[in-house]
């Protein structure tokens, strides 16, 4: 009975260890697994920042060349307000006397389209 009990016993025991090699294993298993999606996650990581990178170095060298546009379009705005400026200081009072001169001299004249009441 005693080798019998014995017998039993090593089995409990042999099935414990397996027991705990297969726990082991699971969480060697599970390790991994982590290990594996953090190295995964710092690449994309390090992929997403080189794309971003690259993006911004195509956005400068774009937008650089459209902010010199933009300085040259209002470089010719002001140039043109200042045109249109001084044009109307030169000519402003020309032409309000030109225009008080047609408004105040009247011309009276019979317009072509009158006609007397006798002719009809």
């Amino acid at each position: 009975m005693t080798s019998h009990s014995q017998g039993i016993h090593q089995l409990l025991q042999a099935e414990k260890r397996a027991k705990e090699k297969l726990e082991e294993a699971k969480k060697r298993k599970g390790r991994r697994l982590k290990q594996a999606k953090d190295e995964a996650q710092a690449e994309i990581d390090q992929y997403r920042l080189q794309r971003e990178r690259e993006f911004r170095q195509k956005q400068d060298s774009i937008m650089g060349s459209q902010g010199n546009l933009l300085v040259k379009v209002d470089e010719q705005t002001k140039a043109k307000i200042n045109g249109l400026v001084s044009n109307h200081e030169q000519n402003s009072e020309k032409v309000l006397q030109d225009l008080l001169g047609m408004v105040c001299e009247i011309k009276p004249e019979i317009h072509i389209n009158f006609r007397e009441a006798g002719f009809l």
